[in-house]
């Protein structure tokens, strides 16, 4: 799992766990990746398929967890439970990543914000209002 990325990691971690259903949504697999990365927000985004290819090759290749990649007619992902590794063909394949331009997608970075503590929330802080006509107030 050392040549894999944060998100392919987190992926590979969901398949994993999500191992023993015959039919596994893209959606399902972002919200699980979202749950163990803890992310707050992003609820609509998708994940990438070149993420999704690595994730499944790595767990062929090492956990010989077979999948075969579908795609749907909305260009959705769909991984199901198979008994060899198989990718999308190229046709399926330049319709994804065309559509992948106009999606929402989770990157490394929302990874990387979360285990590095993230931005803090910015308190709002009362300031005062400054007066004209109260200027000795403010020395």
């Amino acid at each position: 799992m050392n040549d894999l990325t944060l998100i392919q990691k987190e992926i590979a971690a969901a398949l994993e766990q999500m191992k023993d259903k015959s039919l596994i949504t893209e959606a399902a697999i972002a919200k699980k990746v979202r749950e163990n990365g803890k992310i707050q927000g992003k609820n609509k985004a998708g994940l990438s398929l070149k993420d999704i290819e690595e994730s499944l090759a790595y767990l062929a290749e090492s956990k010989q967890l077979y999948f075969a990649l579908h795609l749907n007619s909305a260009n959705d992902i769909l991984v199901k439970k198979a008994d060899e590794f198989k990718l999308l063909d190229s046709e399926a394949k330049k319709r994804r990543l065309a559509s992948e331009k106009s999606i929402f997608l989770l990157t490394n970075n929302d990874l990387k914000e979360k285990t590095s503590g993230g931005k803090a929330p910015k308190k709002r802080t009362d300031r005062k209002k400054l007066s004209f006509r109260k200027l000795e107030d403010y020395d």
